[in-house]
Parts: structure tokens; C-alpha cells; sequence
């Protein structure tokens, strides 16, 4: 049974994303996984992705990543990308992301992010405004 995440996006697999047996390259999910964080982060938690690299200057680089693939995906398939919260910590935020094709289970990941300063690439707390809003989304 696959597991169902409170943010979720749908994804068709392209001929991009795959090798020469016609299935998912395993680092093109990476990309995916890339593209669904800051999703979330823009459209869920409302703080855009870009403005808090760009002009806030807090990057949210990955220290940890544990990735399990138990199906293959294939060109043409429409996927479900999805992630939760795990825990929320001073520094730093896990995230437990999945990817599914209708009830089969493709892929899991427990992936680590720590919020640095761009300027001096150490750790800074969690932006307070991203702090409540993660809150936020893990109580609904």
C-alpha cells in the first residue's frame, strides 16, 4: 500500500527522466524531489522559494538522504510526489517524501534539510515565519 502525503503534486514521466531501458534514471528522482521542496515551501508555506534564496539569502541545502526505490516508473506513467514533516528541529527539518502510481509505491525518501546563511554557508535557525507556517501545515 502506498502512502498518501498532506502535499502532493502529480507528475507525468517524460523521456527526460529516463535511461535506456525506458525507466526512471534513479537521480532524475532527486530532481523531482528538488522541485517538490520548493513547491511546498512557496506554495504551501507561502514563502517563495526564490525570495528566500534570493533576497532573504537562507538557503535549505540537503545533509542527509535515504532513498529506498521499490518500483520502477515508467516514460508515460503519471506519478504522485508527496511529502510530510517528520520533525521540525532549531536547525534543521526532516522530510519523509514518497513516490507513488496509484496504490504502488516507487520510491521513499527520509531527507534531511538544514537552514544555512548563503553569505556565511553555517547554520541558522529556522526562519521564524517558515516555523509557523510547517507548523501550520502539520496540524491540518
Amino acid at each position: 500500500m502506498a502512502t498518501i502525503h498532506p502535499f502532493e503534486r502529480e507528475l507525468r514521466i517524460r523521456f527526460a527522466h529516463c535511461d535506456p531501458a525506458g525507466i526512471v534514471f534513479f537521480p532524475q528522482y532527486l530532481v523531482m524531489i528538488n522541485n517538490l521542496v520548493e513547491d511546498w515551501v512557496t506554495e504551501c508555506l507561502g514563502v517563495p522559494y526564490a525570495e528566500l534564496l534570493g533576497r532573504r539569502r537562507t538557503g535549505m541545502p540537503t545533509v542527509s538522504l535515504q532513498c529506498e526505490f521499490t518500483a520502477i516508473s515508467r516514460m508515460g506513467e503519471d506519478v504522485m510526489l508527496g511529502l510530510s514533516v517528520a520533525k521540525l528541529g532549531g536547525k534543521s527539518l526532516a522530510l519523509d517524501i514518497g513516490c507513488r502510481c496509484s496504490d504502488e509505491q516507487r520510491m521513499t525518501v527520509r531527507q534531511v534539510l538544514v537552514f544555512t546563511s548563503l553569505d556565511t554557508h553555517r547554520a541558522v535557525d529556522v526562519p521564524a515565519d517558515l516555523r509557523a507556517a510547517i507548523d501550520a501545515f502539520q496540524t491540518q
